[in-house]
């Protein structure tokens, strides 16, 4: 009689066969232990851990096995591992000679006590809890202290340029102002002639209401003005030119440019880092106001069909209605803003790690933290406004 199971293609299905002897039970192990028999070999395995097996001592007879594989040894010695938890003591007999070595060398390695089956209970969701919470919160640590240090590398960059006038890359800056500033304008101005329209069709259509679509100019030009305009292009900025930081220094730090720049005994902070903050400190300001005027514009247009408000009626209403404190309230908070997407960005380009996959994940990082960040100054400047009485 054949000592292994065949399928329909004729290949020999994986089986344990129990036999008991006194105390003692021995498991025969048959068929192709490989790979590719992964989901049979689970459920042979589960079917018995899962029965209560009343035993000293549990042999694994390997004298008929027909093939075995690192995957089928690994799935075995994991199972004597958790037969030992249970004070079962488990080992293999007749193992042929080809499957020797493979199987001492799966038996040497110690960490398959903690592949033991998890089961779902309260101690051990409390355990992983507190695992995973502790693990961000030295993550956290560090980060912060890298940031910390980061930080005070580019003040310090920025503090020696007022003393080393010869260190001033003028091509590097007008450079990165050309991308960072003149490339955003399509698409800056396009969101915001649409974010003029939007509010201005909201807000005639919550006005007409009461009778006073006139004030439509007032609620759209302090949104805008005060709110929307430095806040949709700060996070345009954030999500482009942030991005674009964080990719280019990423892609040099994995083409070991970097580290070419400091054994030429050259600052990455001032080579790489101190161009671009620069440059979009003086972009993002420009931006802003650019942003604003568009947002103006698409709302006077709007105005004008929807509630018969010729343009140049539009702007001397706004002359009247907004004091200038408004547009410079929106437009004090652009520094401080690309101060931070420029500082994220870099800072997460030289973090990357030596791989293209690397280079994917910090850039998202630097768009998700940048758009963070914004949101997070935006609020700050709101609280802060609020109580100053403006």
């Amino acid at each position: 009689m054949n000592k292994f199971l065949l399928n329909k293609h004729n290949e020999y299905l994986p089986n344990l066969n129990i036999n008991k002897v006194d105390d003692q039970i021995y498991l025969t192990v048959t068929g192709d232990w490989i790979v590719q028999k992964i989901n049979i070999l689970e459920k042979i395995l589960k079917h018995f851990l899962n029965d209560n097996i009343a035993s000293e001592k549990i042999y694994f007879d390997m004298a008929n096995i027909n093939r075995l594989d690192s995957v089928g040894a690994w799935l075995l010695q994991k199972t004597i591992y958790t037969y030992q938890s249970k004070n079962i003591n488990s080992e293999f007999i007749n193992i042929p000679n080809e499957y020797l070595g493979l199987i001492k060398r799966v038996q040497a390695i110690k960490s398959f006590h903690l592949a033991i089956p998890f089961s779902l209970n309260f101690y051990n969701f409390f355990i992983y809890v507190i695992s995973k919470l502790g693990f961000f919160s030295f993550a956290f640590y560090y980060q912060t202290l890298h940031w910390i240090a980061f930080l005070g590398a580019v003040i310090l960059a920025l503090a020696r340029l007022t003393i080393r006038r010869d260190r001033r890359r003028w091509i590097a800056l007008i450079g990165h102002l050309q991308h960072v500033g003149l490339y955003a304008m399509p698409i800056v101005g396009l969101l915001s002639i649409l974010i003029g329209v939007v509010l201005t069709f909201q807000a005639v259509d919550q006005l007409k209401r009461f009778g006073t679509e006139i004030f439509t100019v007032n609620l759209v030009a302090i949104s805008v003005l005060r709110e929307m305009g430095v806040l949709v292009t700060a996070v345009v900025v954030a999500g482009r030119s942030g991005s674009a930081f964080t990719a280019q220094i990423g892609a040099m730090v994995v083409n070991d440019e970097v580290d070419a720049l400091r054994s030429l005994g050259l600052d990455p902070i001032e080579v790489l880092v101190r161009p671009r903050l620069i440059a979009l400190l003086i972009a993002l300001p420009l931006l802003t106001f650019y942003s604003n005027f568009m947002a103006i514009l698409g709302g006077a247009m709007m105005s004008w069909l929807v509630i018969d408000l010729p343009p140049s009626q539009f702007f001397s209403i706004l002359q009247n209605a907004v004091p200038y404190t408004t547009f410079w309230l929106g437009l004090i908070k652009a520094p401080f803003f690309a101060f931070f997407i420029a500082l994220i960005g870099c800072f997460e380009g030289l973090r990357v790690e030596r791989d293209a996959e690397g280079v994917g994940h910090s850039t998202t990082r630097s768009v998700v933290e940048g758009i963070f960040m914004v949101i997070a100054l935006d609020a700050i400047f709101s609280i802060v406004f609020s109580f100053m009485g403006i």
